[in-house]
Parts: structure tokens; C-alpha cells; sequence
């Protein structure tokens, strides 16, 4: 089938998902799926940071070490990190030691609570650059899915503005399609087939 894998359990993949376990669960129930919890929508676009240089895979492996070395990604307490609490994460052989993306953590949780003014306020925010909307698209290949679009370059050069960072433009992308504000499994996706019987019509194809 074209532009997709299929896997040892029968089921056509996006060409990207790789056979290993813990893939195949993100793949199938997390990417693609919309996302207004706004802590999970914060720890999502620190870990797509953390990616920076390496493999979703790595940091799907390293997911709970992040939430244990990072208060669950509480933004409140990541604020309040010195000195103290950036050594202890340089010594955490559980998370990627990397001192620019240890500080932009906690550079982020800081520009977070700014936005983060009320409840709400913070899903609104990310979700604005689609005004609200999932983007559907179901390419054939995987060539014809982007790397970034003007709203990724719209919402990166809006939160480097407030003081995030590690949210370059393709950075951001990566982040739409894993919280769901952009939905582009390939068209012979076993998961397209799930979510067109709840969705109907308007899982179209593009």
C-alpha cells in the first residue's frame, strides 16, 4: 500500500512509525488527537523541544523520567528553579543533559504562567493560530507531509516573543501534530478508518 507499513499485527502505519512498542501506542492514540488539557499542552511543547538534535523515539523513552525530574511539568514549581535544581537535572541520567534545553524548560514554564493568566487562557492561546480548528489532512506519502506551515511559523514567532524557547517553526509543527491541532495520518492508516466513523464527512482526504 502506498506510503504506509503494515505491522506485524495486520494494521497499515503512517510510514514513520517505527515497529518498537511504545511508537506503535503514541502513534495510535496520541498523535493527531486534540488536546485543551493545558498542562499536558505545556509538557508537550517542552518535550518536542527536548527533541531538538534526536528521535521522538528518545524522548518518548525518557517521557516519565521527564515528569518525575520536572514536578509533572507543574510550571508553578519549574518557575522557581535556580541553581540548585539545575545542577540536580545535569546529573539526571533519566533526562536529555542538556543545559540549553534544562534552561528552556524553566524559561518556558515562566513565559507559560504569563500566558496562562486565568483557566483556559493558555489552550486559547495555542489553539488561536488555527482559529480553534483541527487541520485534517490525509496525504499519500509521507513526502507531502511538511515540515512546517505558515501557522507553525506564525505561533513560533509569536512565542519567542513571550520568552519561549526551542520553538522554532518545524519545532512547532511537530508540537501541532502531537496535540492534535493538525491530524495528518497518511490515507491508508488503519487510524483513519477509526476516526472517520466518529468524525463522518469532514475526515477528508487532501
Amino acid at each position: 500500500m502506498c506510503g504506509v507499513q503494515r505491522h506485524s499485527d495486520g494494521k497499515l502505519r503512517c510510514a514513520w512509525c517505527s515497529p518498537d512498542p511504545l511508537y506503535v501506542d503514541y502513534h495510535d492514540n496520541e498523535w493527531g488527537v486534540p488536546v485543551h488539557d493545558e498542562q499536558r499542552l505545556f509538557e508537550m511543547l517542552c518535550l518536542e523541544g527536548a527533541q531538538a538534535g534526536l528521535s521522538w523515539l528518545t524522548i518518548l523513552r525518557k517521557r516519565e523520567n521527564y515528569r518525575r525530574a520536572f514536578h509533572r511539568f507543574d510550571a508553578e514549581a519549574m518557575a522557581r528553579y535556580g541553581a540548585a535544581q539545575r545542577r540536580r537535572l545535569m546529573s539526571d541520567a533519566g533526562i536529555v543533559r542538556n543545559r540549553l534545553k534544562i534552561d528552556a524548560f524553566i524559561s518556558n514554564a515562566r513565559a507559560y504562567l504569563k500566558v496562562r493568566d486565568r483557566p483556559g487562557a493558555f489552550d486559547e492561546y495555542i489553539w488561536q493560530f488555527t482559529h480553534g480548528k483541527v487541520v485534517r489532512r490525509r496525504p499519500l506519502k509521507l513526502s507531502a507531509i511538511p515540515v512546517s506551515t505558515p501557522q507553525s511559523d506564525a505561533m513560533s514567532k509569536d512565542l519567542k516573543q513571550r520568552g519561549f524557547r526551542f520553538v522554532g517553526s518545524t519545532i512547532c509543527y511537530a508540537f501541532m501534530q502531537a496535540v492534535g491541532i493538525v491530524d495528518e495520518h497518511q490515507r491508508h492508516c488503519w487510524v483513519v478508518k477509526q476516526r472517520r466513523a466518529h468524525l463522518g464527512a469532514s475526515d477528508a482526504a487532501v
